[in-house]
């Protein structure tokens, strides 16, 4: 017991007395974790948002002309028995044409040289909870256009695809972000572990002579790469949760968008930063001192 608390006093001292290196160096660190906790944040949020936005899919049934009140009822039955399927609303021949002709605006007119009503009676349904209902767009289409008396089924499919993959770009984008700032961060403590090894080379010789195991003479260097991790991991999620604040106590828009609720990262991604955050300092720690004593 004894042995650690001189351990820890002595990581302390030589923070005091370097103080103006260790600050810069948990300063810099608080500014990448930062960085890095904000992208989460981000990325969250959007997926989220994204993720919701796409829960919601509009299908439109296109019917064959002349089709009957039965082979209708029939196609108004199987649609309300899909998982997740809302019936939204019925447009007939003439419904369909008089919205083209409102569309049109004042080129309305020229739907008059047309001698028949081209479109199709159509159901609007939409889709909710995708995901939970284990909705499969391609394989729904592909059911109803079996049915008698369907002529088309037609859903935003280049749209969803877009989507899967801007959803795919954007986790790669996140790994390739947070890969940079670890190695940042990495690369932070080990040059400041490095310059207070440096300026205590006097002091560690001493200790080599007098007998004092390497170990000794590590692990408060060891502590101190504990000790950037942790008030730098906590600063920068004080830090970021107080700007979450902030901005999700604002009633405008963001980035254009109607406001929607901002979620803050979950309690495992809190402790993948912090844990992420020791490993680092730890780390930087080990890659110094190894450099060091090898020398």
């Amino acid at each position: 017991m004894r042995i650690w608390i001189y351990f820890f006093r002595q990581t302390f001292i030589n923070i005091a007395n370097n103080r103006l290196i260790h600050a810069i160096s948990i300063g810099t660190m608080i500014v990448s974790l930062l960085l890095l906790g904000a992208f989460m944040l981000f990325f969250i949020n959007v997926y989220n948002w994204m993720e919701g936005w796409s829960q919601s899919l509009s299908v439109s049934v296109y019917l064959r002309d002349g089709i009957g009140e039965s082979a209708k009822k029939q196609i108004e039955a199987a649609i309300k028995n899909i998982p997740g399927a809302v019936l939204k609303e019925f447009i007939s021949k003439e419904e369909a044409l008089k919205q083209l002709s409102d569309a049109l605006g004042s080129q309305a007119g020229l739907l008059n040289s047309i001698a028949r009503n081209p479109l199709p009676a159509s159901f609007e349904v939409v889709f909710k909870n995708i995901t939970k209902n284990q909705i499969d767009p391609k394989r729904i289409k592909t059911d109803l256009e079996k049915l008698s008396g369907v002529e088309e089924v037609q859903y935003s499919e280049q749209w969803l695809d877009r989507f899967e993959g801007f959803l795919s770009v954007l986790k790669l984008l996140s790994a390739i972000i947070g890969g940079f700032l670890c190695l940042a961060v990495l690369f932070i403590v080990t040059n400041t572990i490095k310059l207070t090894i440096y300026s205590r080379r006097d002091e560690i010789e001493i200790y080599k002579l007098v007998g004092a195991t390497d170990w000794f003479i590590k692990i408060p260097f060891l502590l101190e790469g504990l000790i950037h991790g942790l008030v730098s991991g906590l600063i920068a999620l004080l830090t970021l949760f107080s700007l979450y604040t902030f901005i999700s106590s604002k009633t405008i828009q963001l980035f254009g968008l109607p406001a929607f609720t901002l979620i803050f990262l979950k309690q495992n991604d809190i402790l993948l930063i912090m844990a992420l955050s020791l490993c680092l300092g730890l780390l930087g720690s080990f890659i110094a001192i190894g450099r060091f004593f090898k020398i």
